[in-house]
């Protein structure tokens, strides 16, 4: 079927989507990916449907009418055609809305002379006429005339091969609504189970849809309007600042139902419909807003970007579910919730999330103390007792943070510019912020900037923050220490004290920097450990700034983002001269004040994993760390490889990432890469700004004997 039959058959509701699918999830990375394919005439994959006159419960509201007859419905490939539909209608698919499309496509840009395609960057495009709107072409909004005359009223003359170039191109955009998109098809005797399973097989890989979205295809499957209920539950926790996926949904009642944390198959047989329906009016009418109660009032819990991870609840309402009345005791709920902070800042599900799942359900529904041996089960892993120590250069993301953000809260803190309450219902939006107390800028003034790792991270270290309000962040300016901490301090006699701040003046002094952290941590750690250990009704919690976040800011001299390891995405194949790339770069890092290098990272800040590059591998993430390793190990040493660099797999956005903290080098390291000849030389890289930079050989001894000077 050609792709504009099938937008035509969408508008014309003969094409549906069904209720059980996901939304749209597409990165702006694969869009482009797709029309590049389309472009080339690359595969680009086929669409699945299934002819049936008795659909599922359809997507945009839909009502199917038995007059109407036998409709498609798209069972795989509806990323690819809804994608395709914004791009070229320039418009939602009818069984879309806005809230459900994470990342609209639709500033998508193609150079007309070259085919790059990129995402609208102002600098390069504006006032550009090579390069030129995807969908306005789509739209015929842009023709070959336009185009050669306004490239001509920018002062250049096109020659005749250029014009026959630019054409060529300009058609094989247009031409790709007129592009076949292969169709396989489900025979319209088969039933919706029937239908399902297909698209369980065909997602079974876990690459499109995670187990537990799969579990909620199935549940659709036997019940239409799952979906929807949960999504309206969702909505309703969100406006009192309970942010949640559907994904867990779906463990809670894994959890309610069958005592696990993993194993989502045992959701797809029709034989749970009826328990499943019970059990989801039970956590929608009482057992999920209890919990929030709980938190909110006896944990400090005002939101859940101040959770480490949402699923330390799953064990809680799944205890709350099985006492069969929403009466707690006060023991109990102390006990829970200290359980519950524990959790959160020894990061208990950081890793193996329904293995952990399966045996603290498994804990909570066999115990007669299940929240004393589960503390206990952490205990082995981790100590409980908070250490000074713990406090040396951690930043926000660290689970300590919201530990003390809660422990504030217990002690109502004010903020220090309008002596009001931190403690808010905050509702879907965070209205916290943090600051600074001896001010960025001035330490950076002073030394504590990015040219030095350690210092640097002493002056975004937890212990030089204070908790403010929005307007009071916007209305504070960079005052010194001292001077801020003692207007504070005479308008608000108890708000340091509150915030646990040392009262000792000469520790605000700026050359008393490091002693006035010193001090306060000590002065934390005590508060802390005490205010744990004693739990009654005042608990804490703890919340992390992600990894994603750290990629939002962008590159910095400590910081860089690369797609792959050795897949060239704009070739579509395997391409081993990126592995110079990355080498370059942990050279350039090693040789200076050390960094992080995330793979699976876009220029814009995505996050689009690994999966290609394992494939090359023919592996996964073991075969891809073994074969980086090595290429290290060749390049730079044994020593530098095992002890110079740490690398960790971490999830972003749903998909893995290869996260790798390179140290400081103990000795310059060069790196010997061949030219067009195959004439190998020894090169020497740099960090420069955000970039890894080679210096000149006349540069190299000046900067060795200044970086590893008297070594």
């Amino acid at each position: 079927m050609k792709i504009n039959q099938i937008l035509d058959k969408i508008d014309e509701n003969q094409l549906f989507v069904p209720a059980f699918q996901r939304e749209y999830v597409w990165k702006k990375e694969h869009a482009k990916n797709l029309i590049a394919s389309l472009i080339r005439k690359y595969p680009t994959g086929t669409m699945l449907t299934w002819e049936t006159n008795r659909p599922p419960e359809l997507k945009g509201g839909w009502e199917y009418r038995q007059e109407q007859g036998s409709v498609r419905i798209i069972l795989d490939g509806q990323q690819r055609i809804t994608t395709l539909y914004m791009l070229i209608r320039d418009k939602l698919p009818p069984y879309y809305t806005v809230s459900e499309i994470k990342y609209d496509p639709r500033d998508l840009y193609i150079n007309i002379e070259t085919l790059d395609l990129q995402y609208y960057k102002k600098t390069m495009m504006q006032n550009n006429p090579y390069w030129q709107n995807v969908t306005d072409i789509f739209q015929r909004k842009i023709r070959e005339r336009d185009v050669f005359k306004a490239i001509e009223d920018s002062g250049k003359e096109l020659s005749r091969e250029q014009e026959d170039t630019i054409s060529d191109n300009l058609r094989a955009v247009e031409n790709i609504p007129d592009s076949e998109f292969l169709e396989q098809t489900i025979p319209i005797k088969a039933e919706v189970e029937e239908a399902i399973d297909i698209f369980y097989i065909v997602n079974a890989s876990g690459v499109n849809l995670t187990d537990a979205e799969l579990a909620l295809a199935q549940i659709s499957g036997y019940w239409p309007t799952a979906r929807e209920k949960f999504k309206k539950k969702l909505e309703a926790l969100k406006e009192n600042g309970f942010v949640f996926k559907l994904d867990f949904i779906i463990y809670c009642l894994l959890g309610v139902l069958h005592s696990k944390g993993s194993d989502m198959t045992k959701l797809h047989s029709r034989d749970n419909k009826e328990k499943l329906r019970a059990a989801w009016e039970k956590l929608d009418n009482e057992v999920l807003d209890y919990v929030a109660d709980i938190l909110r009032s006896h944990a400090f819990v005002d939101h859940t970007k101040e959770i480490n991870s949402v699923y330390a609840l799953v064990p809680i309402i799944v205890y709350v579910f099985n006492k069969g009345n929403l009466v707690l005791s006060q023991d109990e709920i102390n006990k829970i919730i200290k359980w519950f902070y524990y959790s959160q800042i020894r990061q208990r599900y950081i890793s193996q999330l329904q293995q952990k799942l399966d045996k603290d359900i498994g804990v909570v529904v066999k115990s007669e103390n299940p929240f004393d041996e589960l503390l206990n089960i952490i205990k082995l892993e981790r100590p409980l007792e908070i250490s000074p120590d713990e406090f040396i250069g951690v930043g926000v993301q660290n689970a300590l943070y919201n530990l003390m953000i809660w422990y504030f809260k217990s002690r109502s803190a004010v903020c220090f510019t309008t002596g009001v309450g931190i403690r808010k219902n905050m509702g879907k939006k965070y209205l916290l912020e943090k600051d600074h107390i001896f001010p960025s800028s001035i330490l950076k003034e002073n030394g504590y900037n990015q040219n030095n790792r350690h210092k640097y991270a002493l002056a975004q270290e937890i212990t030089n923050r204070v908790i403010l309000t929005q307007i009071a962040n916007r209305r504070k300016n960079n005052k010194l220490a001292k001077d801020y901490l003692a207007q504070v301090k005479q308008q608000f006699p108890t708000a340091l004290a509150l915030q646990s701040i040392p009262e000792d003046e000469s520790l605000w002094e700026l050359d008393a920097f490091e002693d006035f952290l010193q001090a306060r941590r000590e002065m934390l750690t005590k508060e802390l450990n005490n205010f744990l250990q004693n739990i009654t009704v005042t608990e804490e919690s703890v919340s992390e700034i992600t990894l994603g976040e750290i990629i939002r800011e962008g590159e910095s001299n400590e910081l860089e983002l690369k797609s792959s390891l050795r897949w060239n995405y704009e070739a579509g194949m395997i391409d081993k001269k990126l592995e110079n790339v990355i080498l370059k770069s942990i050279a350039a890092f090693g040789n200076s004040d050390g960094g992080t290098l995330l793979i699976g990272v876009d220029d814009d800040g995505q996050a689009i994993g690994l999966d290609r590059d394992f494939t090359s591998l023919n592996g996964n993430k073991d075969e891809f760390e073994l074969h980086l390793r090595n290429l290290i190990n060749k390049s730079f040493g044994k020593l530098f490889a095992t002890s110079g660099l740490k690398i960790e797999f971490p999830i972003v956005d749903d998909v893995e990432i290869c996260k790798i903290d390179i140290s400081p080098s103990m000795k310059p390291l060069y790196f010997e890469i061949a030219d067009k000849n195959g004439q190998k030389a020894k090169k020497f890289y740099a960090r420069s700004g955000n970039s890894s930079q080679e210096l000149d050989i006349s540069e190299v001894n000046d900067y060795i004997n200044s970086r590893w000077d008297n070594r």
